[in-house]
């Protein structure tokens, strides 16, 4: 059977169902363990431990005696001998020689085990079970209803019913003790059932829900974590986070496991650092300790009315100490330490699926506007000086010559030609300028007419144009 509520249709085996969480298993490798042991022979006088580990709904595991030897793997849906008769419904979570040390870790004797294990689960026994597990969220939202109804300070978190749907359990959170008698007679005339009631804590209360961290990733206590140390705050002043609850409470409202988990690490570096070095004493000022980098192995100070913080190593640190506590006062801290900051990392692999990205259109956009500039400024910079600037707006390219007979605002250079010309004597300025043909009126108000008519329209020709310019000679 193993999957068989599970989306894919229960005929996936019993080791998984790869719903990724949606099945009544209570998702995929959630407080499991792995059988290291499953893929060795055993030997051929070898008889199978007889106590098998079963997984029921939230974080609840128990032991059961196989009487008959029935063949269990890893997954499967049994019927087991419930605590207040009638059967109950788990997966098989463990076997083998596994659930001994199981055992061991947990401080049960086989000898207490007296629990067993009926049968596989039939047909019948998980249509009942499905039924039952259907009839969780209706029960608890009635029952939350009749507790505020008496004004019990109690709040009720999850129901569990039992497999053969003649018992009901019902977790709750309260600060002290209280007295739900009165509500045990409403609920038990209400769902015509057993109803048990068991007081958990906030931490139980999170394992059982469910949740996502402020990591991103599924709360610990609900995958893998089974025993709850306590956490106290001098476990992130060891590890110099800021004593803020917010960041440091968790989903349950009590300070995160994960506090604990490098704390030996913090603890073993913690020995090499110096203590009581809150002010080192100097000629220059007392400098006073800002921060200190444990894995590193460096300690920032300052000195009074300056915002920059120099960094030390500790060696030089506990020089100083030890001057300070013989009476000699150093001139100041000594040269600055370069803290090395090594470049991230660049990944190879980062998108080795073929993932576009959202924003590739706008860089590819902005690519394009970077290489429009990049040839307008390259062109810009191949341009003459005093040479005039490309004009894309008509149908002339920069790089093209102009139409001939086009006006434009200088005029016309004179041809060379071959025949050189004949030396002129040196004559006076004055007949110099007698000399020279004289200009006709109005060429000066049309030379300005043809010149804001080319402002105007720079690309077209000019009409004008069978008058030579007032400088060219004419043949």
């Amino acid at each position: 059977m193993g999957c068989g509520s599970c989306s894919t249709g229960g005929g996936c085996s019993p080791a998984g169902c790869k719903s990724n969480g949606s099945c009544l298993t209570n998702g995929c490798s959630k407080l499991d363990v792995y059988d290291w042991l499953s893929h060795m022979d055993m030997p051929t006088n070898y008889k199978p431990f007889p106590v098998i580990e079963v997984k029921f709904k939230g974080s609840r595991k128990e032991f059961f005696v196989n009487t008959d030897n029935i063949y269990l793997e890893a997954g499967e849906l049994v019927a087991v001998e419930a605590t207040t008769g009638g059967y109950d419904i788990g997966h098989v979570s463990l076997t083998g020689e596994l659930v001994r040390m199981q055992m061991v870790k947990r401080h049960v004797k086989e000898a207490e085990v007296v629990k067993k294990i009926y049968r596989k689960a039939t047909i019948a026994d998980v249509d009942k079970w499905k039924a039952a597990k259907d009839m969780e969220w209706e029960t608890m939202h009635k029952s939350r209803k009749l507790a505020l109804d008496l004004n019990l300070s109690m709040k009720l978190s999850d129901v569990d019913y039992q497999g053969d749907k003649t018992k009901a359990t019902f977790y709750y959170t309260a600060e002290g003790r209280v007295d739900f008698r009165e509500l045990i007679k409403k609920m038990a005339e209400t769902f015509r059932i057993r109803i048990e009631m068991r007081q958990i804590g906030m931490r139980q209360e999170a394992s059982r829900l469910g949740g996502i961290g402020s990591c991103g990733r599924e709360l610990c206590c609900s995958t893998w974590l089974t025993d709850f140390k306590t956490v106290s705050t001098s476990a992130a002043r060891y590890q110099n986070l800021s004593l803020n609850t917010l960041k440091l409470a968790g989903q349950c409202g009590k300070l995160k496991c994960c506090l604990n988990y490098e704390l030996d690490t913090y603890m073993d570096a913690l020995k090499y650092i110096p203590d009581n070095v809150n002010v080192l004493r100097t000629e220059k000022g007392d400098a006073r300790l800002q921060k200190t980098d444990i894995f590193k192995k460096i300690m920032w100070f300052s000195y009074p009315r300056e915002e920059s913080w120099v960094p030390l190593p500790i060696s030089k640190v506990k020089e100083i100490q030890q001057q300070n506590k013989e009476g000699i006062i150093p001139a100041d801290l000594g040269e600055l330490v370069e803290v090395e900051t090594q470049p991230a990392k660049v990944l190879d692999y980062e998108n080795v699926v073929g993932q576009d990205s959202l924003t590739r259109l706008d860089e590819r956009r902005n690519n394009n506007k970077k290489k429009n500039n990049n040839n307008r400024s390259r062109s810009n910079k191949d341009r003459k000086p005093g040479s005039p600037a490309p004009d894309n707006r008509g149908g002339n390219q920069p790089n093209q010559p102009r139409q001939q007979g086009a006006a434009t605002d200088k005029p016309a250079p004179q041809q060379k030609s071959d025949v050189p010309k004949a030396p002129q004597p040196n004559r006076p300025p004055q007949q110099q300028q007698a000399n020279r043909p004289p200009q006709a009126e109005g060429d000066k108000p049309a030379q300005e007419n043809r010149n804001r008519n080319n402002r105007r329209r720079p690309n077209r020709p000019n009409k004008n144009n069978s008058n030579p310019p007032p400088d060219s000679k004419s043949e």
